[in-house]
């Protein structure tokens, strides 16, 4: 516990130095992380292999978020160097006036403090929410999944080293090194030094964080997405936008786990959609024996909705319209990402209005749900709650405001 509240004392007293920086300087410091990382690349693969060669026992989706290779390593510095590229509002006037007593109140944007971010397998998340973070004036404490320990670890002394360049203390990026179950219960309670916690990773730990945490959380919850495939809908576009939304990358939270299909398109269309996903090596899974047996192939089997598979496996629901379409994302979607399919404009306005999730497309796949695709530079997650950030957490949805009031004497 004490070496956990020291670290934490630490970080706290980092982020009033970090919040002082300009932003040239953040800008400075966010480069040479990005040079640090390049430059132990080839450090930062060996550990990935360490951990990598203790993953075989871990399914498929967690495998590849885990793996790290010489172009995804690039590709994490590049990102930091974008992150130093955007515009950052910290300290900027959000509005101003004078109220009735001649105060004059000004709303000012401040970094939110010290950010706990919890995480597994991704490796890439140590430097995007290490960058993002320190862009927007806050300090970071980071909790990595054991598998992804050692690459975890070597990230890391890059961006300590990114730092001890630019005389800023290592706590401004931080990580917690005990990667047990226990370690996380304590770091979840730690209110009185983490201001806000961004757990992102699987359904067990999204439920245990909610339930033990006491510091306010912003969840970044599973992603069962859903591409309906409305009767007007382009086919060939849809064909199209279903593939990508399942196969460019099937183990992300924005990939499409079920296609919704109108019933009128079961006779001409259903058949060229099943040969297009199975060319792709898709499993289909149907909603009922009767679908399955009627539809099916040896490889596939029943739905279940309520589950993001993570793979190339993707369920299959018929249904009667928009009405029916927009019941099933209402009772199943994680209110991550949705999209329909349409030339129907009143249709899609409506599909827009009433889906409640972050992110609501027409016409495009979810796998754009990213803050990369946002612009960005990186994402710390993606939200599926509703209170202070939603959909893509960037820079603007790490600041907080405060009011600076400048009387003359003024008395109550």
């Amino acid at each position: 516990m004490q070496d956990m509240v020291a670290m934490l004392i630490s970080a706290k007293r980092s982020a009033r130095i970090l919040e002082r920086l300009s932003n040239e300087e953040r800008n400075a410091a966010l480069e040479s992380m990005a040079d640090e990382i390049e430059s132990q690349c080839e450090i930062i693969c060996e550990a990935n292999a360490k951990d990598m060669s203790a993953a075989e026992h871990l399914p498929l989706a967690m495998r590849k978020r885990l793996e790290l290779n010489s172009i995804k390593v690039h590709s994490m510095a590049d990102s930091m160097r974008d992150i130093a590229k955007l515009h950052c509002s910290v300290g900027q006037v959000i509005k101003s006036w004078k109220n009735k007593a001649g105060l004059e109140i000004t709303q000012v944007s401040v970094p939110l403090g010290v950010i706990g971010v919890i995480y597994e397998s991704r490796p890439n998340v140590t430097s995007d929410v290490s960058a993002l973070c320190f862009k927007s004036g806050n300090v970071c404490v980071l909790k990595g999944g054991k598998e992804a320990f050692h690459s975890n670890m070597a990230i890391l002394k890059a961006l300590h080293s990114a730092l001890e360049q630019h005389s800023l203390p290592k706590e401004c990026v931080s990580m917690i090194e005990d990667t047990s179950r226990e370690g996380i219960l304590e770091f979840v309670k730690m209110d009185k030094y983490v201001d806000l916690l961004i757990p992102r990773g699987g359904e067990g730990l999204i439920e245990f964080v909610k339930h033990n945490a006491t510091i306010p959380i912003i969840k970044h919850d599973k992603g069962v997405c859903h591409t309906y495939i409305h009767k007007n809908a382009d086919l060939d576009m849809a064909l199209r936008i279903a593939l990508n939304a399942k196969i460019s990358y099937p183990a992300a939270c924005n990939a499409c786990e079920c296609i919704l299909l109108d019933e009128v398109l079961v006779e001409g269309f259903l058949p060229k959609l099943l040969a297009t996903l199975r060319e792709s090596s898709v499993r289909v899974m149907f909603e009922n024996e009767v679908w399955l047996k009627n539809w099916g192939i040896a490889n596939d089997g029943l739905a279940d909705f309520s589950k993001e598979w993570g793979d190339k496996i993707l369920n299959l629901k018929v249904v009667n319209g928009i009405d029916e379409a927009l019941e099933h994302i209402a009772h199943f979607g994680s209110a991550h990402s949705e999209s329909i399919i349409t030339q129907d404009e009143v249709i899609a306005q409506t599909f827009m209005r009433e889906v409640d999730a972050a992110c609501v497309y027409v016409n495009a796949s979810t796998r754009f749900s990213d803050g990369g695709e946002f612009g960005f530079g990186a994402e710390v997650g993606i939200s599926t709650s509703k209170l202070h950030a939603r959909g893509p957490m960037g820079i603007e949805s790490l600041l907080s405001y405060k009011y600076c009031i400048t009387g003359n004497g003024q008395v109550r």
